[in-house]
């Protein structure tokens, strides 16, 4: 009988402990807005900041063995709007190189939202940041509600949180 208990206590932990799953190309590829910005180093997403990112198009390429990343970034009042390529690594995993090197993940929250999860290494320092895109300009409270979860996973204060509708004045 304590096998039994123990197995099935091993199975719940490992199903507690399991990473998001990759989300489907379908459910990837397309137009995506920031909706949210925040970082454990909130420096880094303020007006100025090197990963201060408006996100406009993920595409999948080869089954999403890489990730197409179209975004701007911003410098005051000035859009930058480079695309990269990212690799995917172990899992859902991509590392790609911009700003420094970076891994990322997409963690789908639901139909009209995406959670861009990136450590990025700027040579010195590691920054925590994650962006809470969506198919429009807002988000529903559960939305909402869970991109301040997934924070609080990543050690990233809800204070340290952007409204990036506020602040994106790039082209659609």
């Amino acid at each position: 009988m304590k096998a039994v208990f123990l197995t099935l206590l091993l199975g719940l932990i490992c199903a507690v402990q399991e990473a998001p799953a990759q989300p489907e190309s379908s459910e990837i590829t397309g137009n995506w807005y920031t909706i949210y910005m925040a970082a454990d180093n909130k420096e880094k997403i303020e007006e100025g900041g090197p990963l201060r990112t408006y996100f406009r198009r993920f595409e999948c390429i080869d089954n999403c063995e890489k990730l197409s990343i179209t975004f701007f970034v911003t410098n005051y009042d000035s859009c930058t709007l480079p695309t990269v390529v990212a690799e995917r690594a172990e899992g859902n995993v991509y590392h790609v190189d911009f700003m420094g090197k970076n891994s990322v993940q997409l963690i789908r929250v639901s139909e009209s939202m995406l959670v861009f999860c990136a450590e990025n290494f700027d040579g010195k320092k590691t920054t925590n940041v994650t962006y809470a895109l969506g198919k429009g300009s807002s988000l529903s409270q559960e939305d909402i509600q869970k991109y301040e979860e997934i924070n609080n996973e990543r050690g990233i204060p809800n204070e340290n949180t952007e409204d990036g509708t506020q602040t994106d004045h790039c082209p659609k």
